[in-house]
């Protein structure tokens, strides 16, 4: 049988990869302290599930449309507005099966072969993947660790050619946790300015893990905004990752064409989730808070045990729920069973087999002397992985 070569373009996400190798090792009854995926450990509020019990018991079993309820697509565009002061109408809103679906939809819309896209990094693994399948030519930018890992508008116009159709990233952003003030970001969009055919891709799925710093969209600048699309969706600040569902918002030009994409994809997302979706993003927002406020006491804990550490570089990650560590030091040292630590790869499988933490490896991520910690699990599995960590650490020589 010979497959697509389709399938030859793009790479499985390490972050998958790394959830599914522990998922073996568990289930051979080793322990494994998961400080891999990114997903909020808590439950969804009870508002949330109660609209969704309510949509259940009202039959809401059929076909929505393609981009979504005209209501729920309403809801999106009250949050937009009270959050974000970002003025759309319901025709400017896609409703799609997560953040991620929203994602390809604007990639597949836009990028032509050979098309250039601009991808700081460390960056979000799928961004890359999704360009390859499109058939796009990814260009990544290396932005540094003194500036918290955030492209500078020199970076940027650097990378710019007649070629660039868009330009990809996140903030807070995954894996550093990096969140741009508006200077920074209004920096950009000035250089954006003089290039009228670069299209942003704004992803805001942590918007609302964040410990101190407001929240800001590039799309917020008038002049830019058309050229903007606004990812952003459930997962991540309502503890809704199996839910499903992720937004755009975007011009009616872009969103009328990711209406013809998803409706060859998917069609719409569950009508179920889209109900539980108007109680989660109009309704009481304590739960998000409360979460939050939690996620930070758990990275001042991460925080401080990485500070025990010898040998680690890291930036204290102002937003998401990761931190992601410089760990090259430790390249070239050899394991207790004489095994060289090249990289961050074999770093990363040596806390697996030896530590059994499971971690993911910065290369993904476009960084490769880093890891990638989640602190998005509970206190204890926090302080049992790092001390499963350091002293692994310790046994190389």
């Amino acid at each position: 049988m010979q497959l697509s070569s389709l399938l030859e373009r793009f790479n499985e996400p390490e972050t998958l990869k790394m959830a599914k190798l522990g998922r073996e090792l568990r289930a051979k009854g080793i322990d494994i302290t998961d400080l891999s995926l990114g997903e909020p450990d808590f439950d969804t509020p009870v508002h949330i599930k109660d609209a969704a019990k309510k949509a259940i018991d009202e039959n809401y079993s059929h076909y929505t449309p393609v981009a979504g309820y005209l209501d729920v697509r309403e809801a999106v565009c009250t949050k937009l507005k009270r959050d974000n002061n970002l003025d759309y109408k319901p025709e400017n809103i896609i409703i799609s099966t997560g953040a991620k679906q929203s994602i390809a939809n604007v990639v597949l819309a836009l990028v032509d072969k050979n098309d250039e896209v601009i991808i700081p990094t460390p960056y979000w693994v799928t961004y890359s993947e999704i360009v390859k399948l499109a058939g796009g030519i990814v260009k990544f930018v290396n932005t540094k660790f003194e500036n918290g890992y955030k492209i500078s508008t020199a970076e940027l116009q650097s990378a710019i050619t007649e070629k660039t159709k868009l330009f990809m990233f996140s903030s807070p952003c995954n894996p550093t946790g990096a969140v741009y003030t508006k200077n920074e970001l209004e920096a950009l969009a000035e250089v954006f300015k003089k290039y009228p055919n670069i299209i942003i891709l704004s992803d805001e799925i942590y918007e609302f893990i964040n410990y101190g710093l407001s929240h800001e969209s590039i799309a917020q600048f008038d002049y830019l905004k058309d050229r903007v699309v606004v990812i952003n969706g459930l997962s991540k600040g309502y503890a809704m990752t199996g839910w499903r569902l992720g937004y755009l918002a975007a011009s009616i030009l872009i969103t009328k064409a990711c209406d013809k994409l998803q409706g060859q994809f998917t069609s719409a997302t569950c009508s179920i989730t889209q109900r539980a979706a108007i109680a989660a993003l109009t309704g009481d927002h304590s739960p998000t808070l409360e979460m939050v406020a939690k996620f930070k006491v758990r990275r001042d804990k991460v925080v401080e045990l990485l500070k025990d550490i010898p040998g680690i570089i890291f930036t204290i990650p102002p937003g998401a729920f990761y931190v992601f560590p410089d760990v090259s030091s430790y390249f070239g040292k050899k394991s207790p069973e004489g095994n060289v630590i090249e990289n961050a790869d074999d770093l990363c499988m040596y806390f697996l087999h030896t530590a059994h933490v499971s971690v993911v490896t910065g290369k993904a991520f476009g960084e490769p002397k880093c890891i990638r910690m989640s602190f998005a699990v509970n206190t204890q599995n926090i302080e049992n992985g790092f001390a499963k960590i350091k002293k692994a650490l310790e046994s190389l020589h």
